[in-house]
């Protein structure tokens, strides 16, 4: 490759106003690199200047194309291995944790943080390895039993179940006294460190906090922290100032002086802004302090702010870069301050700094996680019109599916690609809300299947295809799942997998329509979507429903539907999705979900409690080739009738003359 000249770079950007210095302008292009890139792939350049004429912005892609050029440092898996036991041999530490997340303990992560991956190569969005002189061993929860055997050497790693029997129980059993364990302070949440604190203490072991990270020393082209624009996020979306907020949020710190905010979709709903440093999930990362007077102090990468941000912000909001936090964070520890901390994601080391610094942490939840998940009426607007778009994009594909399935040609990756084209058509569409798990006959029992190159299958008549999906839009996020009969009615499914869809619907149409009282939690409605299953002697392995974020997280909390206890209760406004699923490896995979928002139930007569709903939002047909009406009763027949006759009638105007007579047949009614 022609490399630019560097002179005729710095001239170019010279006549555009460009003060950085070309070191700068490199170090802000490597950073662009190892961030996603967005829907306007050069959105990035007005953090060099506002305006750029011809000439400089056709130097910056040259730039980016010199610097996306450079050769990495590749190692080999077992090199990997080798290369982080010689430098824990160096430090004097007899073993290592790595668990699969960043300074902010989220599932989404920039490719800097993809530590778990680049060591073992397991690319699932929740893991943790632990890695001895002698031995070592990776842990995944049920979603990932059959992925981590195929992606990674189980002759290095032993795959472990995450839940059934965790690292605390793993590390107890497998270190031995005097042994010196290491963990990176940054990686772990307070109450993390404190259950791998007592499993070493058990062995006689002792829990060691490194100075860095050992893996960053031995991983040669780590990328650099990302950088993308950061924006404002527009009121008519979010339904309320982000002075509104802070100041709300402020009120509700009760004793404490302040809080520290360490996830980032808390600080983008706090102050209004969203960004694009991690896939699929239009996040800033970043740190913030927000203190009892309403005002922030922001600790962010200042190259990544949008020019128009100061306004939006006002003066109630200080920018610092990330070196600042430490500082700020020993005034709070000076001045005795009361700092309100969630133990279970804050980064331990924040924790041990505070302390430190002579501040008094107050244990307790991120106080801006409640106020995000439950819903402003102009979210929920906004949600369901994304609903209604999302719905016409992804009945158009089922409609191309049916036709050109048929034949035994297309693959999954065919038709995550047409699917993705589909929803880019709608002017609010950004992104995808995660990677579309496109599962043909056994890869549907993936739970979290992600089609390669090498595993991309055709879709076989006869066989069934799991289509997880979603989309992110500035006014709402949406994830979907439907299970497809390829080349039904011509070929039909089995019975068997008949009987499993009909019960993974009953379950669905269960949760669906529950009523029940305020204060329920998740985990008091989960067995509902699995009593169907139960009653055949079958389960699945997952949870049952995860809060949704507006135009964030696809998974948020502090809400969700699971066998795992779970306190918080459900509330009017909170987004959830409802999605039972049944597994067979090796064979297919079933799941239904669409995602519900909690409502107020209409009272009935002599009801003494008050009590709420589900609203479901998701409109997409449910595949009748799978459904077996002897299995349904009554009642479920005419929920499914009813929600396919809304469907019909919602996306019939969105939709192609084509589609709609597709959808017309789809959507009859059964029974």
């Amino acid at each position: 490759m022609t490399h630019p000249d560097h002179d005729s770079i710095t001239a170019a950007l010279a006549e555009s106003g460009v003060t950085l210095a070309e070191s700068e302008i490199r170090d802000l292009v490597a950073g662009v690199l190892a961030a996603p890139e967005g829907r306007d792939p050069d959105a990035w350049m007005t953090l060099v200047a506002p305006h750029l004429a011809p000439d400089a912005v056709a130097a910056l892609h040259a730039l980016k194309a010199e610097i996306a050029a450079r050769p990495g440092v590749p190692l080999l898996p077992a090199e990997r291995l080798s290369a982080l036991r010689e430098e824990l041999r160096k430090r004097g530490i007899d073993g290592f944790i790595v668990p699969r997340g960043d300074e902010h303990q989220g599932e989404y992560v920039p490719p800097r943080a993809e530590r778990l991956a680049w060591l073992t190569g397991f690319s699932g969005s929740a893991g943790v390895a632990i890695v001895l002189a002698d031995k070592a061993a990776i842990f995944v929860d049920g979603r990932y039993t059959l992925q981590v055997r195929e992606q990674v050497d189980t002759a290095s790693f032993d795959p472990q179940h995450l839940i059934d029997a965790p690292p605390t129980d793993w590390l107890a059993e497998n270190t031995g006294a005097g042994k010196r364990i290491g963990y990176d302070p940054w990686l772990h949440t307070v109450a993390g460190v404190g259950r791998l604190e007592r499993a070493c203490k058990k062995a006689g072991a002792e829990l060691v906090a490194t100075d860095g990270n050992p893996i960053d020393a031995v991983w040669a082209d780590q990328p650099p922290p990302p950088i993308s624009p950061v924006v404002a996020h527009e009121e008519r979306f979010t339904g309320r100032s982000s002075a509104d907020k802070r100041q709300a949020v402020a009120d509700g710190l009760d004793d404490a002086d302040a809080a520290l905010l360490t996830a980032p979709d808390a600080i983008a709903w706090l102050l209004n802004i969203r960004g694009g440093d991690v896939p699929r999930t239009p996040l800033p990362l970043g740190f913030a302090v927000l203190h009892r007077d309403a005002s922030v102090e922001l600790f962010i990468d200042r190259r990544k702010l949008s020019p128009d941000l100061a306004a939006h912000f006002g003066n109630a909001v200080k920018i610092d870069g990330p070196d600042g936090l430490a500082a700020a964070l020993d005034r709070l520890g000076a001045a005795g301050k009361r700092v309100r901390l969630d133990p279970q994601r804050a980064a331990a080391y924040l924790a041990d700094r505070l302390s430190a610094a002579g501040a008094e942490i107050v244990r307790g939840p991120d106080p801006c996680m409640l106020p995000k998940a439950c819903k402003t009426a102009a979210e929920l607007d906004g949600t369901r019109a994304a609903h209604r778009r999302d719905g016409a994009a992804l009945t158009r594909f089922l409609a191309w599916l049916s036709r050109e399935a048929a034949d035994g040609r297309l693959t999954e990756m065919d038709a995550a690609a047409r699917l993705a084209d589909l929803r880019r058509a709608d002017d609010l569409f950004r992104d995808l809300s995660f990677d579309t798990i496109s599962g043909a006959g056994p890869n549907g029992a993936i739970v979290h299947y992600r089609v390669t190159a090498e595993t991309n299958r055709t879709l076989a008549p006869g066989g069934l295809f799991l289509l997880d999906s979603g989309a992110q839009y500035l006014d709402g996020t949406t994830d979907v799942t439907r299970t497809i009969a390829i080349g039904a009615p011509d070929v039909a499914p089995s019975a068997e997998a008949r009987d499993r869809f009909t019960r993974v619907l009953q379950g669905h149409i269960a949760l669906g329509t529950a009523r029940f009282p305020k204060g329920t939690s998740g985990s008091q409605l989960d067995v509902l979507a699995r009593l169907p299953l139960w009653r055949a002697g079958l389960d699945f392995d997952h949870g049952t429903g995860h809060g949704v974020g507006s135009y964030l997280g696809v998974h948020e909390g502090p809400q969700r539907i699971s066998k795992a206890p779970n306190s918080v209760a459900l509330r009017p406004g909170m987004i959830v999705s409802n999605e039972p699923g049944y597994y067979k490896t090796d064979a297919f995979g079933i799941r239904i979900e669409n995602l519900v928002a909690v409502t107020e139930a209409a009272p009935l007569d002599g009801g003494e409690v008050d009590m709420l709903a589900f609203e479901t939002l998701t409109l997409a047909p449910i595949d009748l080739n799978l459904v077996d009406i002897g299995l349904l009763t009554a009642e479920e027949v005419a929920w499914l009738n009813g929600y396919h006759r809304r469907v019909r009638e919602t996306l019939t105007p969105l939709v192609d003359d084509e589609t709609a007579a597709w959808l017309a047949d789809a959507t009859r009614p059964i029974g």
